[in-house]
């Protein structure tokens, strides 16, 4: 059975509907210099299982080192909401905070992806 999450920012300006086939399943975090600053877990989704309900003119997109992943993040509050994952270009990368109904503390041992050494820095 598919399961509809809504997502949102902490003001709430940028809403996100997404569909989880089977819920939230391999939640993991990630070691780049990026994340590691967030200290967020993450859920994956197809690109076609998450739609910017409102709000998508107060995200921003924030691109670094190869620029091939794009976070973004709320310009009102802050908040880091996605981002368009670089090992696997056909997701988003979702942070489990914001997705309503999720307690962070759930997830506090899921494991780390090594992204400090990053599979695709050597391509």
């Amino acid at each position: 059975m598919t399961a509809d999450a809504k997502a949102t920012c902490h003001c709430g300006s940028v809403e996100i509907k997404l569909t989880l086939p089977n819920g939230i399943e391999n939640a993991e975090r990630c070691s780049c210099s990026i994340c590691s600053r967030k200290f967020s877990a993450f859920v994956g989704v197809h690109l076609d299982d998450l739609e910017v309900l409102t709000g998508k003119s107060s995200l921003k997109e924030y691109t670094f080192h190869t620029h091939s992943s794009k976070h973004y993040f709320c310009s009102n509050c802050g908040i880091h909401t996605h981002h368009r994952s670089r090992m696997s270009p056909t997701r988003y990368v979702v942070n489990l905070s914001c997705i309503e109904g999720v307690k962070i503390e759930d997830y506090a041992d899921a494991p780390y992806f090594n992204g400090r050494d990053h599979p695709k820095d050597a391509e």
